[in-house]
């Protein structure tokens, strides 16, 4: 079978009318593929569902996952019956049915097996097979939700399983851009992106793929195309370095706000004390980004600074807290009023200057840099929030992203 899995998010299937619109996109597509849908939940459902989960103030478990994955269940059954109304023969599973198999990790679990029999004898017997997104069941047997974000790697993973020929990823944008045109209408849209470019955008705030699927679709050479929904236009294909005939210096620029800055003071300098605090982090599944460490003011001990998300910032604290014995530091503080700032691009592999020229033009500007960290395709400062929309927009000009067409 030829097969075209195609992803359609939250804001695609935000009313009734925007799934009609899906139904006929599919209906473009079905007569040349036997196609499976992905589908997140409509708009706003989830978020609403996680306020009513912060109301109970219940922690990540089977139970909280029952809630936020509902939303799901509903965007694939209206769609369903959209399709089977015009005469698409469609069926509706959830991630249980098919059975996607997930760890025990509660609240942003990871996919260890997809069983495609039972998927694949639907596809025999229907045109479209429509499949919530963001979801599997455990090993415990239990619904296990993927984290936010999480229907991208449902998409590539059931690609990956399944063989597909291709993975269409439809959102509200028309593609990759080179900084988020909300912000900056001169952003350009990318034709042609690298795996690793997108990693690094999707990692450092870009909220176009989630990162993982990324992860996936890079290992697994997954041909990945990311396009609109609302907005009937060519989107942006990722593909492999080597297929990038000019590789731009910068290909974008990425931020995020969902930072939040710790820094514990007077911790012991001594060998083994950064393996304590990020093992404490590690064991509960809190991811730390950027790192910073110099000697205090003492000459003795040490200040150490890094960023965690700002939802997990209240839960790092904590831990933190109650392990001060254990590290023996004076101090903790958190500031959850920073942001991340990031330029991408495979160019930087073979240029020098970009780290000047980033630093040079937040100095201009008057931004102070917080932090700083970097790989081989990227550069991220940490600043103030407050300063975000001004920082980006100066880099984006400085490095002249509108004046050419990124492909």
């Amino acid at each position: 079978m030829k097969i075209l899995v195609m992803k359609f998010g939250g804001t695609s299937v935000a009313d009734l009318d925007r799934i009609r619109k899906v139904a006929s996109i599919i209906e473009n597509e079905y007569k040349n593929f036997k196609v499976i849908v992905v589908l997140s939940a409509m708009a706003g459902v989830t978020d609403n569902l996680q306020k009513l989960i912060d109301e109970v103030n219940y922690t990540n478990s089977p139970e909280t996952d029952m809630v936020i994955t509902s939303g799901e269940q509903v965007s694939v059954a209206l769609l369903s019956m959209i399709l089977n109304k015009k005469n698409i023969k469609s069926n509706p599973m959830l991630g249980w049915q098919i059975p996607i198999i997930t760890d025990n990790s509660y609240g942003k679990a990871k996919i260890l097996n997809i069983l495609d029999k039972e998927i694949k004898k639907n596809l025999k017997e229907f045109d479209v097979v429509v499949v919530a997104g963001f979801q599997g069941i455990s090993l415990e047997g239990k619904i296990a939700s993927l984290g936010r974000g999480g229907s991208d790697t449902s998409a590539v993973a059931i690609a990956i399983a399944l063989k597909a020929k291709r993975c269409d990823i439809y959102t509200d944008v028309e593609g990759v851009y080179s900084i988020d045109p909300k912000i900056d209408n001169s952003a350009i849209k990318i034709d042609k992106i690298s795996y690793e470019e997108m990693l690094e955008m999707s990692s450092l705030g870009s909220r176009i793929l989630q990162t993982r699927s990324v992860e996936l679709a890079m290992k697994n050479n997954v041909n990945l195309q990311v396009l609109s929904s609302i907005v009937n236009s060519k989107g942006t294909m990722l593909v492999n370095e080597e297929k990038l005939i000019e590789k731009e210096i910068i290909s974008g620029i990425s931020y995020s706000k969902n930072e939040s800055k710790i820094t514990i003071s007077g911790v012991p300098d001594q060998p083994g004390i950064s393996a304590t605090i990020f093992g404490i982090l590690s064991k509960n599944n809190i991811n730390v980004d950027m790192i910073v460490q110099n000697i205090s003011q003492d000459g003795i001990s040490a200040n150490m600074t890094f960023t965690v998300q700002s939802n997990e910032v209240g839960i790092a604290m904590n831990l933190l807290e109650k392990s001060k014995l254990e590290i023996n530091y004076k101090s903790i503080t958190s500031d959850s009023n920073v942001a991340k700032v990031s330029v991408i691009g495979m160019g930087m592999k073979s240029q020098s200057g970009v780290a000047q020229k980033m630093f040079q033009t937040l100095a201009d500007n008057k931004i102070n840099i917080l932090a700083i960290s970097t790989s081989e395709i990227k550069i991220s400062v940490l600043i103030e929030q407050k300063y975000t929309e001004k920082a980006i927009k100066s880099l984006h000009k400085e490095y002249k992203l509108s004046n050419k067409i990124l492909n």
